[in-house]
């Protein structure tokens, strides 16, 4: 707030950007993504660190693409146009289709041009998954089920606890075969860092979008111990994290789909630890109000409950992700306004 009322924002004050996992609540997104890759950011030049996990991982990877905007544009319509033929039989699909399926569409969405992403002169990208420790170090029919019921409870007496059970493992860019520094501390949680390349790209970032049950885990993932690697949203939904960025750039810029920054997955219930601490002191949300939500198709954002909801219908989904992103302009139109003139009244505590 001090920094706001001296300066206002300018693009040179974001040292970070955080993006949350969440699934098609990223969409809502997609607009200001574009607006502050495409348009504002490049206004200035120093580094930036990106954290993402999730689809926030597969936000900020595309980020980093040559023209992002109109690599964005591509990712939301992407997106949205996934559909999933079920099996003879079946309800839904099964996660091996799903991870296949996914692979392919990254493989379609980044083949050739990996190297845009790993060699941007000024984004450091940060892609956070979650390794299975113990029974759940490998997938099983019996052991997953019952790794994820061990999590639950010990998350539930303390989030450090969850680490008995799965540790935050961050792809970091990497220069000269060494990772670049991470943009916050890692004493809140089991971390292990490995530095991102060519080889080990797609599989890190199918591992940061592979929900439990719903896709199978990535094994084997180049330059990192074995192991089971499931979606970086499991230990850090929303990125809650002790950020450090430079004096000269304090600013944690977060477009986020709502206001409370919720620690990790399984942390969704529990509301008291829905609220700010000081690890969020530099940090700015920029979220949609609860009220204009509502006016959205459906009156909610997006989610992933839509797949089931829609089954088949793909263009009934379509239709309705279509029309909130397109009603999401106005997210970026009124950022852009405010950044003109900031109003420091339309600003509040986390």
């Amino acid at each position: 707030m001090r920094h706001l009322r001296e300066q206002g924002l300018r693009p040179q004050d974001v040292g970070a950007i955080p993006a949350a996992a969440g699934g098609p609540k990223g969409l809502i997104l997609g607009p200001l993504d574009r607006f502050i890759f495409g348009q504002w950011l490049p206004r200035s030049a120093q580094p930036v660190d990106l954290v993402g996990a999730s689809i926030g991982a597969w936000r900020m990877a595309t980020a980093c693409l040559d023209d992002p905007a109109a690599a964005l544009m591509h990712l939301q319509r992407e997106y949205i146009a996934q559909h999933f033929e079920l099996p003879p039989g079946k309800k839904r699909a099964t996660p091996e289709q799903i991870s296949g399926q996914f692979a392919s569409n990254l493989q379609r969405f980044y083949g050739g041009r990996v190297n845009e992403v790993l060699a941007h002169p000024r984004y450091r990208l940060h892609i956070v998954a979650s390794r299975g420790r113990h029974v759940l170090a490998r997938d099983g029919a019996l052991r997953t089920p019952l790794g994820y019921l061990g999590a639950f409870v010990s998350n539930a007496v303390g989030r450090k606890a969850l680490g008995a059970w799965l540790e935050r493992v961050v792809f970091s860019s990497a220069a000269s075969g060494h990772a670049a520094p991470l943009p916050f501390a890692t004493h809140d949680f089991r971390t292990r860092q490995i530095p991102l390349s060519a080889e080990n790209f797609m599989p890190a970032l199918q591992a940061s979008c592979s929900i439990p049950f719903v896709l199978r885990p990535v094994q084997h993932i180049p330059g990192a111990p074995a192991g089971a690697y499931w979606d970086g949203g499991i230990t850090d939904y929303h990125l809650h994290l002790h950020y450090r960025t430079p004096e000269a750039s304090p600013i944690v810029l977060y477009p986020h789909f709502q206001q409370a920054v919720v620690p990790g997955w399984l942390d969704k219930a529990w509301k008291r630890r829905h609220v700010a601490s000081h690890a969020l002191d530099r940090m700015l949300v920029i979220a949609p109000d609860p009220g204009w939500v509502r006016t959205l198709p459906e009156g909610k954002l997006p989610d992933r409950n839509d797949f089931t909801r829609y089954g088949q219908d793909l263009a009934g989904r379509m239709k309705v992700w279509n029309g909130a992103t397109a009603a999401a302009e106005q997210l970026a139109d009124e950022f852009a306004q405010w950044l003109e003139r900031p109003d420091l009244s339309r600003v509040e505590p986390l």
